[in-house]
């Protein structure tokens, strides 16, 4: 979708316009049909005129949208959403393949307050306060004429974000964040004023709903650019008010092995996260470091898994890089020889994060990985001193950190990068790097399974035992033997349960004979 400024005409041109053109004609028809005013207005008018793909779509419309979008997604085979927004009240039609001849859309319907002129004034930036009449773009012999009032396009031009009205965030204090999520998706700057504003309204982002905080929290996670965004929230000042506990690592000192304090080396461990995932740069090392660092098309699957609606692996990871210091400030002391220790950190660290990100309404699911990611972190290294770790290690690791331990491992490698900057030393980074390959290398092989050894009624009625807690350790204690392979079979296991009850002086004096059972 392209704009000719003499004449003031959209064009759509975007390979997505193959599907969005006539799905915009359908909802032109419809609601001419209803006799219904409406608009295309926002993000989808902004992102058409720069060639920018959306699959979200919001319409205003001359009457009660919610009643609307009931019959729009009847005669469109959509789903209906009730969504509760800070002006009015708004629509949701969705529409999923299969069922849709579109394609995958959103489309969000709100009720027009005043004429389009008002409503388009009571929006947050002037690249977002555009619209288009969208019945005449229903009419392929009208002209189409966008609607801007507050000069969007000019801004749109100059790769500027900038507020409408300079009351944007105390109406909505959502959109201070969404300020540097839409300048980081685009590539924009913030232009001086509307920063100002920012930087003095930035206390208001505390009473913004945690769900709103967290839906723009991770869009800025997705970007591609390491640790700018944050840099940049924490010189707008909304850094520390969205994460207080932060503000206490600023300009704490760490090891003469640390080039940055804690709260630098943070953010620095963000950037390195994406240069291991090979989605950004990392200034101090080389290629030849790049290269040591395990890489595949699994691992790259792996981390843009989706964990949460709006959060992948990867994003999350990011996350608990930003994090994973956070208990540093609290848990410093200097020992009797002088040296500077943060014991405990990690757990500590652990149980802020949680109640950080609860706050913030993300997930259980997402909650527990980023929460794990934190408490382990220090967790690979202290597998590997001179030696590369046990398969008995390695399997406990993986136990210990459920689902997060591929992630947890790609966060100490982070953390080393962070730790030393521009003092790396190639051979021991490539030492490190080569442990976390043998890891993973030997995690995967012993995902691979054969069929249970034995089970909790085998132990019970073999051994003679009561059913309780010790038969879950027990069997615990075969699943790890297996994976270290001290035992392959059933009858190793039973030999290994034998002697291990022994040890305990929990073995019967008669074992039941299998063929007996």
């Amino acid at each position: 979708m392209g704009f000719t400024e003499g004449d003031e005409r959209i064009f759509f041109t975007h390979p997505t316009s193959a599907t969005l053109l006539p799905l915009l004609t359908e909802l032109s028809h419809l609601l001419a049909q209803q006799h219904v005013t409406s608009y295309l207005v926002g993000g989808v008018v902004r992102d058409a005129l720069i060639g920018r793909a959306t699959a979200d779509i919001d319409v205003a419309i001359r009457a009660d949208a919610l009643e609307m979008t009931k019959k729009i997604a009847a005669t469109l085979g959509g789903s209906y959403v009730h969504l509760d927004r800070v002006y009015n009240k708004v629509g949701r039609v969705v529409l999923s393949p299969p069922e849709s001849p579109w394609g995958q859309w959103q489309i969000d319907f709100s009720t027009l307050e005043g004429d389009i002129e008002q409503d388009l004034a009571r929006r947050d930036f002037t690249i977002d306060a555009m619209a288009v009449d969208l019945i005449r773009l229903g009419d392929e012999s009208a002209a189409i004429q966008l609607i801007d009032p507050f000069h969007g396009y000019d801004d749109l031009r100059q790769h500027l974000v900038r507020v409408v009205t300079p009351a944007a965030f105390t109406s909505d204090a959502a959109r201070l964040l969404r300020a540097v999520r839409l300048a980081a998706e685009l590539g924009f700057s913030i232009d001086r004023q509307t920063e100002a504003l920012i930087q003095r309204d930035a206390n208001l982002i505390t009473g913004v709903a945690g769900e709103r905080v967290r839906e723009e929290l991770l869009r800025v996670l997705v970007v591609a650019r390491g640790g700018e965004p944050f840099v940049y929230l924490d010189k707008l000042g909304l850094l520390t008010e969205i994460f207080p506990e932060l503000a206490a690592t600023r300009g704490v000192g760490q090891p003469k092995e640390h080039f940055w304090n804690v709260f630098e080396h943070s953010l620095r461990t963000v950037t390195a996260i994406d240069f291991l995932l090979r989605q950004g740069d990392w200034e101090f090392a080389s290629e030849e470091a790049l290269a040591a660092a395990p890489w595949s098309p699994v691992l790259a699957k792996h981390f843009e898994q989706e964990v949460s609606d709006g959060s992948t692996r990867r994003s999350l990871l990011k996350l608990a890089a930003l994090l994973h210091d956070v208990a540093k400030p609290q848990s410093k002391t200097i020992d009797a020889e002088g040296r500077m220790r943060f014991l405990g950190h990690a757990l500590e660290g652990a149980d802020i994060v949680t109640s950080r990100l609860e706050k913030l309404r993300f997930s259980n699911k997402e909650i527990r990985l980023v929460e794990n990611e934190v408490r382990y972190h220090m967790r690979p290294g202290q597998m590997y001193q001179d030696e590369l770790p046990t398969r008995r290690a390695i399997y406990r690791y993986f136990r210990d950190n459920e689902d997060a331990g591929i992630d947890t491992l790609f966060l100490n490698l982070a953390d080393h990068l962070a730790t030393r900057g521009p003092h790396l030393d190639l051979a021991h980074w490539q030492s490190h790097a080569r442990m976390v390959a043998y890891v993973l290398a030997q995690h995967s092989q012993q995902e691979i399974r054969p069929p249970k050894l034995v089970d909790g009624y085998d132990i019970i009625n073999i051994f003679r035992l009561e059913p309780g807690a010790n038969i879950g350790e027990i069997l615990e204690a075969v699943r790890a033997a297996y994976a270290s392979g001290e035992i392959t079979t059933r009858e190793e296991a039973l030999v290994f349960i034998d002697e291990l009850l022994s040890n305990q002086g929990k073995r019967r004096d008669q074992v039941v004979p299998e063929q007996n059972l």
